[in-house]
């Protein structure tokens, strides 16, 4: 039952350098299992979990270090570490795609300002001239692209662009001048 005359409790640790030994029997497999669940790693990542242990284990006798006096318990303690680390990197993670969805969340103005901004630009989109007020809403409030603005009123792709350029820069200097912007 005990492999490379390890004594009870340190598996094949002493055998671990021979090709194809594990440095785990089936019995701290289970215990460094149940450590990992009990420490709340969820079961699919429990097969990653052993192998660290494993790993861990066979760099420490690569090493030259001397075995551990109780490989199950050792294996125990390392699987206790690795659950911690497993929830630091959950943790680090959450705080990650806060951090992530607080810079793509807009910043809606109050409902008094989205008035004065509405006002604003009714007002300016009324001092453009009919061709530019034209496009600009068939652009942005009716969302066509700049080819079915063109199609529908019959004229060049280049004579929407350009009256959309000089709509946008009067109704922007109109924004700024009421200081809505």
């Amino acid at each position: 039952m005990l492999r490379g005359g390890a004594r009870r409790g340190q598996g094949a640790y002493a055998g671990a350098d021979q090709a194809g030994d594990d440095p785990l029997d089936a019995a701290q497999e289970r215990r460094v299992r149940a450590v990992l669940a009990l420490g709340g790693v969820p079961q699919a990542d429990l097969p990653d979990g052993v192998q660290q242990v494993r790993l861990r284990l066979l760099e420490r006798a690569a090493s030259g270090r001397e075995a551990p006096r109780d490989v199950s318990a050792w294996a125990a303690v390392v699987a206790s570490n690795l659950a911690m680390d497993w929830h630091r990197a959950k943790r680090r993670q959450e705080r990650l795609g806060e951090r992530l969805a607080s810079l793509r969340e807009p910043v809606h103005p109050s409902g008094e300002e989205t008035s004065l901004l509405s006002l604003a630009v009714a007002r300016g989109l009324d001092e453009l001239p009919d061709a530019q007020r034209q496009v600009v809403i068939l652009r942005f409030f009716a969302d066509l692209p700049v080819r079915g603005i063109a199609e529908e009123l019959g004229v060049p792709e280049g004579t929407v662009k350009s009256r959309l350029h000089t709509a946008v820069r009067a109704l922007r200097e109109r924004l700024h001048e009421d200081e809505v912007v």
